[in-house]
């Protein structure tokens, strides 16, 4: 007997406790613990964090991308299907799972050199892409459509340019042949893992913009990995922040914007400049993250924390709310 689903009216995917954990030598590495978020049709939501708090793990984990001596230990990804259908990402037959990852499902990965080979021309690329899932589909068509991505994404002399190898293009230039491969099936849902790191503020915007159109004109959702919270407040719909593998804080962008109630929230946002004020040192947060192998008891974060108590360093936080789709998990909002 098949497992029935059901999900929320329009919500693409709906993450629960999911749970990756790395056995090492050193030990194990609690890489993601408990995290539990979801994404609308059409919605942009933003994971954002330091370096090594878990988001790259956790979007990898969504469609079982974790190899060894990592492990997916546990958790529930109900996923809306074109055809209507809810699968569990984490528990549905592989072949299926082939079937969702780079058509229903795309990355946009960290690395866009790791993520071409240098043997394939970008054209050959798009075309593979699309034949795996759209085996009717002849070389001629897929061309076509690849030139016509490689426009879209802002690559000039595009006809030439679907010649070319991977080396043969800029850092730039290969990035945005990684953003026109994810879209070459146009997707249920992106991940985009810091999509514009390799480009300049102007392409940036350009980018943005034309993920923007086709997340309205398609109803894509769309998961946003990136360091830069100018783009996330541009861009998002709801954040995300992320410590140690855990979600600390969410809400709707304004809302963690203009009312931060974490405190790695705060001082996330007072490290960033402001162009109106003249600052003659930038604020840190001081320390790094902690140890995920070793992680330390209670709140994950009071090693750092400037409002730390006696509380915060024995016992896990839950989750308060703060207002309507806002709530974050520290002790300092258990007094309200």
């Amino acid at each position: 007997m098949v497992k029935q689903y059901s999900l929320e009216e329009g919500v693409l995917l709906k993450v629960e406790d999911l749970v990756v954990k790395f056995y090492t030598y050193a030990g194990v590495v609690h890489a993601v613990s408990g995290v539990s978020f979801y994404v609308k049709e059409g919605e942009t939501i933003a994971l954002v964090g330091e370096t090594g708090c878990g988001k790259t793990v956790t979007t990898r984990a969504i469609t079982r991308l974790i190899e060894s001596p990592g492990r997916i230990e546990s958790g529930v990804a109900l996923f809306r299907r074109r055809d209507g259908s809810i699968v569990d990402l984490l528990r549905v037959d592989e072949d299926v799972l082939r079937k969702i990852r780079g058509d229903e499902i795309a990355y946009v990965f960290q690395d866009p050199t790791s993520a071409l080979d240098p043997l394939y021309t970008i054209g050959f690329h798009i075309y593979e892409t699309m034949k795996a899932h759209r085996p009717a589909i002849t070389k001629k068509v897929a061309f076509k459509k690849a030139i016509e991505l490689l426009r879209q994404v802002l690559i000039p002399s595009p006809e030439t340019r679907v010649k070319n190898y991977p080396h043969e293009m800029s850092g730039g230039m290969r990035q945005r042949s990684v953003i026109a491969i994810s879209l070459s099936n146009l997707p249920r849902l992106l991940i985009a893992d810091e999509p514009t790191t390799n480009l300049d503020v102007t392409i940036q915007a350009q980018i943005l913009d034309l993920l923007k159109r086709l997340q309205v004109e398609n109803k894509i959702g769309m998961i946003l990995i990136t360091h830069n919270l100018g783009i996330v407040a541009e861009n998002a719909d709801r954040v995300y922040i992320m410590y140690a593998g855990k979600i600390v804080e969410e809400g709707v962008t304004e809302q963690i914007f203009y009312n931060p109630q974490h405190p790695y929230t705060k001082l996330l946002l007072r490290a960033v400049p402001d162009p109106t004020k003249r600052v003659e040192k930038l604020e840190a947060i001081p320390g790094t993250i902690p140890s995920l192998i070793d992680p330390p008891p209670g709140c994950k974060f009071h090693p750092r924390c400037p409002f730390a108590t006696e509380k915060c360093t024995r016992e896990e936080p839950p989750f308060f709310n703060v207002e309507p789709q806002h709530r974050a998990a520290c002790w300092l909002l258990e007094r309200r």
